[in-house]
């Protein structure tokens, strides 16, 4: 059976350490990829904007993969500090609201037509661009409240990394889901849902845990 913990080992033998190892031959610092990865997915909410979701999509995941190895380039090299520790997370955030404010771009403009983002009304009146709108808003503030609630337990001194919905899975199914929606529209909105209920879930389990804990 795979696991989470079997899947990040294979991660970091066979992508993390190799990729580390290249661009520490390359001269990169860990901050220099930290700030790589928020430029490549400012890139892709560029793509998202536009209506492209398919290289949105793609360049989205790219931007989450390096944010695999600055981590083990800064253990590489030796530059483990609390600085680039909090820089890593202030672009992991900046890096989300990027691709959501492609998406809420994109449904907010011309760009947007009513029945390209469901196949259907739910009734009379609804107007789908407006829900996708909302949507898109609810999972930003689902997306921020899970790390919110890491960052605030652990200045507290408690280790918060459960829950269902974390990056690595948030950055999954956007990702997923915007290249599937670039065919099939209305996937991106069962996506957006699904990080808006999940995500406050997984809001709800780490308070738990860290109530808990205190």
């Amino acid at each position: 059976m795979i696991t989470r913990e079997g899947l990040r080992k294979a991660l970091f033998k066979y992508y993390e350490d190799p990729l580390s190892s290249l661009f520490d031959s390359l001269g990169f610092t860990p901050n220099m990829v930290t700030l790589l990865g928020l430029v490549v997915v400012g890139i892709a909410a560029f793509f998202i904007s536009i209506g492209n979701f398919w290289a949105g999509g793609i360049i989205v995941a790219s931007g989450g993969a390096l944010d695999l190895i600055d981590g083990g380039l800064a253990r590489r090299k030796g530059l483990d500090s609390k600085f680039g520790a909090m820089f890593d997370s202030v672009a992991d955030r900046l890096q989300e609201a990027l691709v959501l404010l492609g998406l809420l771009i994109y449904y907010s403009l011309n760009n947007c037509i009513d029945n390209s983002v469901l196949p259907f009304k739910l009734f009379d009146g609804f107007d789908s661009c407006a829900f996708a709108q909302i949507i898109t808003y609810t999972a930003f503030v689902g997306s921020i409240m899970v790390s919110y609630l890491r960052s605030r337990a652990e200045g507290l001194g408690i280790e918060c990394k459960v829950g269902f919905m974390t990056r690595p899975e948030r950055v999954a199914a956007i990702a997923i889901g915007l290249v599937i929606a670039n065919w099939v529209p209305f996937v991106m909105i069962i996506v957006l849902i699904m990080l808006t209920v999940l995500g406050l879930f997984t809001t709800a389990q780490r308070l738990i845990h860290s109530a808990k804990q205190l």
